[in-house]
């Protein structure tokens, strides 16, 4: 085993063991590639996705949000082309039975017994379901491959109320769901996911500039969570890459134990889908400037980020593993701003009215910070369960809060600690934490 794996086993293993993320339905034998997020793993993504909405809206004035229902109707995805195109070309080995995409094979035989392989099929990658009582074709749906589709036949509808003008984008967070042949790599691919996507609208002569401009935005996002720079690059889609919609795009790659990989996709979709869906449907889907007179139909410029991607980055390079006085010392250095806890409160001993204290603290504090208070073990063992699960700050309670009123803040990667007033500690942990 080298390296890079050994890091995915050790992350897949705390992972279970800390309670960030569990196999689905494990009792029962698990799920291929569905997973469920723990006590931990749940703080972890609802931080990144409030982080992401927080930068995305409401620190602009440009950007408005959305909730689209994820079962749409059934011709959205014939007039988007998914009913049609969003395929895999798929074999069997003839031999062992295992199923594989085509165009991953360097081969015309089985990668794991060499095996004969049948011809190529094509299977459609949505997942069906029915509306109504009766099961019939009348009555299939779909589960969403895609949360853009609803940002694009909401287009009228969020335009008049936001009182928006373009350029001006729409956010939304959600599920979409791919029957994924070959999932895989933890979180990274799975068949439930959780995307957050931006659709911004441009006048079709400005789609370069604002191209160039969220390329930038969207990769400052990942820096300015502590992303290393060297582990993140853009990858321009070649016109053999480039999806038969876009005019131009780029992929975020992040440096995963399992190689490169796209997190995130900044496309320029052109004017395709609102033209598409205005010719499906008879509605205008174009745009008046009433200050130029002009009528048009905008270029979309889009984001669109994996939640749960996201989440693995962050996991992955945030892991460290050094020695500290003869002993290995685990910590996943995630920036504060999305640690799932923000500070454990710890007494030093279980006597001299130090729990006391330490409770009162945790009680003034749990309002504004997810706090957790421990009391359990030698404190040192205490910091270093804190480190594993990313908890940038440990408060300790000590003889010396008896005399004056001060605890020691313990900073997670330094492990360097201050004196702090006990009634100065929220507004010294919002400034660590927000800068």
């Amino acid at each position: 085993m080298n390296q890079k794996d050994n890091v995915m086993e050790k992350i897949v293993s705390l992972c279970k063991r800390r309670g960030f993320v569990f196999q689905s339905s494990e009792i029962y034998g698990g799920i291929n590639s569905c997973w469920d997020y723990g006590p931990l793993g749940v703080e972890l993504k609802r931080n990144i996705k409030d982080y992401w909405w927080r930068c995305m809206t409401q620190l602009r004035n440009d950007v408005v949000g959305i909730d689209a229902s994820i079962i749409m109707h059934p011709r959205v995805w014939e007039t988007s082309g998914h009913v049609a195109g969003f395929v895999d070309p798929l074999v069997d080995c003839r031999k062992c039975k295992q199923r594989f995409k085509a165009d991953q094979l360097k081969e015309n035989k089985c990668p794991e017994c060499g095996g004969e392989l049948t011809s190529a099929r094509q299977f459609n990658l949505m997942f069906k379901t029915h509306l109504g009582p009766v099961e019939d074709d009348a009555s299939i749906a779909y589960l969403r491959p895609e949360t853009a589709q609803g940002i694009y036949v909401n287009f009228l509808n969020v335009l008049g109320p936001s009182r928006q003008k373009i350029p001006f984008g729409i956010a939304q967070i959600g599920k979409a769901f791919r029957n994924e042949i070959s999932p895989g790599n933890f979180v990274f691919r799975s068949r439930e996911f959780e995307q957050m996507e931006m659709q911004y609208f441009v006048h079709p002569k400005e789609d370069v500039k604002w191209l160039e401009y969220w390329k930038n935005e969207r990769m400052n996002w990942y820096l300015g969570l502590g992303v290393r720079e060297e582990n993140l690059k853009l990858h321009q889609h070649t016109k053999k890459e480039l999806a038969f919609y876009a005019k131009d795009a780029f992929d975020i790659e992040y440096n995963f134990p399992f190689g490169w990989q796209e997190i995130e996709g900044i496309h320029n979709r052109t004017d395709f889908d609102l033209s598409r869906h205005s010719q499906a449907t008879g509605k205008d889907l174009s745009y008046f400037d009433d200050q130029t007179k002009e009528k048009y139909i905008p270029y979309i410029i889009e984001t669109s980020a994996g939640v749960d991607r996201s989440l693995l980055v962050f996991l992955v390079d945030a892991y460290y593993e050094e020695e500290v006085k003869g002993e290995k010392r685990v910590a996943l250095r995630l920036d504060p701003k999305i640690a799932p806890i923000k500070a454990a409160i710890l007494p030093l001993v279980k006597r001299d009215n130090m729990p006391e204290i330490a409770q009162d603290i945790y009680k003034k504090l749990k309002p504004h910070f997810n706090v957790f208070y421990d009391e359990g073990g030698a404190v040192g063992r205490r910091y270093r369960r804190q480190d594993e699960i990313g908890t940038p700050f440990c408060i300790t309670i000590d003889s010396q809060t008896l005399q004056d009123n001060t605890v020691t803040l313990r900073e997670r990667d330094s492990m360097e600690q201050v004196r702090v007033k006990i009634d100065d500690l929220r507004e010294e942990l919002e400034r660590r934490i927000w800068g």
